[in-house]
Order: C-alpha cells, then structure tokens, then sequence
C-alpha cells in the first residue's frame, strides 16, 4: 500500500489541499461530494472534473481525492481545487507523462498565476487601486 499525497493549489486568495490515496474513486470537497458542492453552477464541477477525466479512468478509479478549500471565491476556489487534484495525481502516480498531458491541455493545472490585485494607493479614492479624482482644465 502506497502512502497518502499531499498536494496544495492557489489561485488569488483561495487555497486547496488535496489527499489523493489508494481507494475506490471518490471525490470529496469539504467532506462533499463534488456536484453538491458546486451545486449552483455546472460549469464549476466541469472545470474540477477536467484533470480526472486527462488522467484516465484507470488512475483516477483507483484513487481516493479528499479536499479541504478555503478563502477566495467559488471560482477562485474552483481553480485551486483543480490544481491541487491534478498536483496530486501527479504526485501519486510519479507519471512524467501525466504532468506533460496537464500542463499541454491546461498550463494553470500544474503552475500557479502569479497575478494578484493591485494594492489601492494612499490619499485617493476608494474605487481602485490607480482611480484619481476628475478635474477639470476648461
């Protein structure tokens, strides 16, 4: 019996870890199965299921995934729970192979975005981080 994986995913503010081991194929979000937890949009649980269905049903049926995400938002919760499955399944396998297949269909599966939102600047307006405040020249 092999041991349990470990892997993290970030996207903006959301985390997710993911315990991938020996198992019957189940995926739980936040001790949920996936489609309740992205119950509201079926696009969400699509974009999660993206790295079970590169990996294959011969890896994926023998897994067990577990994932604890927080902070963010849905989507941006959604983006990190991606990454870390497909970080982890990676990970379990040892597969060259697998990380090349993610990283061809999506980049953001195996590496994470390093954008983040501008910080606002001192004595402007609270709309953005760059927002001024009109004048006039007429």
């Amino acid at each position: 019996m092999t041991e349990p994986v470990h892997a993290n995913g970030k996207r903006k503010t959301a985390k997710a870890r993911a315990t991938v081991k020996e198992g019957d194929g189940t995926l739980r979000i936040n001790s949920r199965p996936v489609d309740l937890w992205a119950s509201n949009s079926d696009l969400q649980a699509e974009r999660i299921k993206e790295p079970l269905n590169i990996a294959g049903e011969d890896i994926v049926g023998d897994v067990d995934i577990r994932v604890d995400a927080h902070g963010g938002g849905k989507q941006g919760q959604t983006e990190a729970v991606r990454m870390a499955i497909a970080r982890g399944l990676v990970e379990f396998t040892d597969s060259e192979q697998l990380e090349r297949d993610f990283r061809d269909y999506d980049r953001n599966m195996m590496v994470e975005d390093p954008r983040r939102t501008e910080t606002r600047k001192p004595s402007q307006s609270s709309k953005g981080a760059r927002h001024k405040q009109q004048k006039s020249y007429r």
